[in-house]
């Protein structure tokens, strides 16, 4: 059964390319080393990913240097052998989905709005992930005075 799953997984995606909505690396023959490379400069620049964590950051460079081990030798993924074929492929999907979730929380939103009592315009522009962690903070600190009875008085 298992055997099966892999060969039509493998029958339905030729050449070992799979196209993801956002893929961050996506394997052809011949090309792992070129993606590799964009992906490491993509980790380093400090903006591609600003919001990756550290944890994710090893990850995706361990991540990269299984596939590498498992291309070593070979000019194509055709050429691995079926176990082979299904860590490099695991490995991908590992790497796509970080990179996917980092590249949409470094995304930078900005808001234009006037402060009380001004009518000028203020920008302030933020990632995906900072505005995340501050509403989460406003949450967490509303919460707090609540549950201490400094809240709003309840009627």
């Amino acid at each position: 059964m298992k055997k099966t799953l892999i060969a039509l997984l493998l029958a339905v995606t030729p050449a070992f390319v799979f196209a993801a909505q956002e893929s961050h690396l996506a394997l052809a023959e011949g090309d792992f080393a070129e993606q590799r490379a964009e992906i490491e400069e993509d980790l380093a620049d400090g903006k591609t990913y600003a919001e990756i964590n550290s944890r994710d950051r090893a990850e995706v460079r361990e991540a990269l240097d299984r596939i590498s081990r498992e291309l070593q030798g070979v000019d194509s993924v055709a050429e691995l052998a079926e176990p082979a074929k299904v860590t490099v492929f695991n490995e991908q999907e590992r790497i796509n989905t970080i990179l996917t979730q980092a590249k949409a929380d470094s995304q930078m939103v900005c808001d234009h709005s006037r402060p009380t009592g001004s009518h000028r315009k203020v920008t302030k522009c933020r990632t995906v992930a900072e505005r995340r962690r501050r509403m989460e903070a406003d949450q967490d600190h509303l919460q707090r005075r609540i549950q201490n009875g400094i809240g709003p008085a309840n009627n």
